[in-house]
């Protein structure tokens, strides 16, 4: 029976996905739930497991297509008897329906030499980029001369330097080889990557950035969190942090300031009703920003536990692409990376974001009735990124006073 594999509707407002990279050929077997697809949106990428098991007998996308949800991408053949067929002769379903069942002709093993199968070469590559196409027809290279090139690229896909370094190893030099170094390295920008640089380049261009900064003093929490981490991991099985502590001040300071959960369309300003936290977490190759929603609704140990669930699962990714979106104010913590300051590009739409530093032990003055003294505390830089369109300096600087007084001023003893 043929199953087929359909473009899965990865959130409610995601109509279509990208094919990033197929991870079985025709005619490979497939188990059920195996990872055997890439996808991607303009929120998260996905691993998509198999529907059944079989055979992969039909790919009808290519990496890079954008493809609507519910389309049908591929077809999966669960019938055993056809699971061989596929494998010994590498066609596709509707090619196969064309095929008479050929039956197998009966051996005399004392007679005929049992010889080993020769092991099928992998369906070649069917996806140039336009740049390597371009060349390609211009220097006359036919598709089986294309698809002989040993490729660098992701998935040993043909880049221009590729197709390049070919012409010249084979006595046909191009215009284009003197358009890059020799020595340099070419590699094609991966699909998550691609996202982020036209996410920022969009911030950057849209929104008036502007910055404040302050220093917080972070020794009561920093001992809170040493006096309190092993009962707490006891009971909750995770490792209690210093960002819930961050987005509890935070989620305050709006409650009082509310112009900083809103967002700019033209000429309107939407004053949102909830408030929705944007976490910034680091990945391989890139960042997500998974959300946590209704913050003003959620106790502190209900902060604590979203917070390690949607870090968790976004190193995993195990992220539904509605999980990343309907933020209303964004946090970034590059503190983890022991950086002391930094300027965070503001996540559209919202019209702020806070970055956090590293907690460091920094020699400061204590001011009190009795004099001024010097002592040793766990100071933290905290940065906040706001649009100008929309947030004046006294405004954002109001803000960030309120989110450190805050912190400094926490109930610690009542949270839990």
């Amino acid at each position: 029976m043929l199953v087929d594999i359909i473009m899965p509707k990865m959130g409610e407002s995601i109509t279509e996905g990208t094919i990033i990279e197929w991870r079985k050929n025709v005619g490979d077997t497939v188990d059920k739930d195996e990872i055997f697809l890439e996808i991607g949106t303009d929120k998260v990428d996905s691993e998509i497991p198999s529907p059944a098991a079989g055979v992969l007998v039909e790919i009808l996308a290519k990496p890079n297509d954008v493809i609507d949800v519910g389309k049908v991408i591929g077809r999966i053949n669960t019938d055993v008897s056809a699971k061989s067929d596929a494998i010994i002769t590498g066609v596709t379903a509707s090619e196969k329906e064309n095929i008479q069942e050929i039956k197998t002709p009966k051996v005399d093993i004392k007679k005929d030499p049992i010889v080993p199968k020769k092991k099928l070469d992998k369906p070649k590559r069917s996806f140039f980029t336009p740049v390597v196409m371009k060349i390609a027809n211009e220097n006359n290279i036919t598709m089986n001369e294309l698809e002989s090139i040993k490729g660098s690229g992701r998935s040993g896909r043909v880049t221009k330097k590729d197709i390049l370094f070919y012409l010249k190893s084979h006595g046909r030099p191009s215009e284009e080889l003197n358009e890059i170094k020799m020595s340099d390295k070419v590699v094609e920008m991966e699909y998550m990557r691609k996202r982020i640089a036209d996410r920022m380049r969009t911030s950057l261009d849209t929104a008036a950035h502007v910055y404040v900064m302050t220093e917080v003093d972070m020794t009561d929490i920093v001992n809170y969190v040493v006096e309190n981490e092993n009962s707490f991991f006891d009971k909750e099985s995770f490792k209690l942090t210093y960002t819930p502590f961050i987005v509890n001040a935070v989620v305050k300071a709006i409650n009082q300031f509310p112009l900083m959960n809103s967002s700019i369309e033209g000429n309107e300003i939407i004053h949102k009703k909830n408030i929705n936290i944007g976490l910034a977490v680091s990945l391989d190759g890139g960042l997500m920003v998974p959300v946590i929603e209704n913050c003003e609704e959620v106790n502190f140990l209900g902060l604590c536990r979203r917070v390690n669930d949607l870090s968790v699962r976004a190193r995993s990714k195990k992220l539904q692409p509605d999980e990343l979106q309907g933020s209303t104010f964004s946090i970034s913590n590059f503190g983890v990376f022991n950086v002391t300051m930094g300027t965070p590009i503001i996540n559209q739409p919202n019209v702020g974001i806070l970055g956090v530093g590293a907690i460091k032990k920094q020699p400061v003055v204590i001011e009190s009735d009795l004099g001024d003294t010097i002592g040793i505390r766990s100071q933290m830089i905290l940065s906040l990124g706001f649009d100008h369109r929309l947030i004046d300096g006294a405004e954002g600087s109001k803000f960030i006073e309120k989110i450190r007084l805050e912190i400094e001023n926490m109930e610690l003893m009542d949270l839990f």
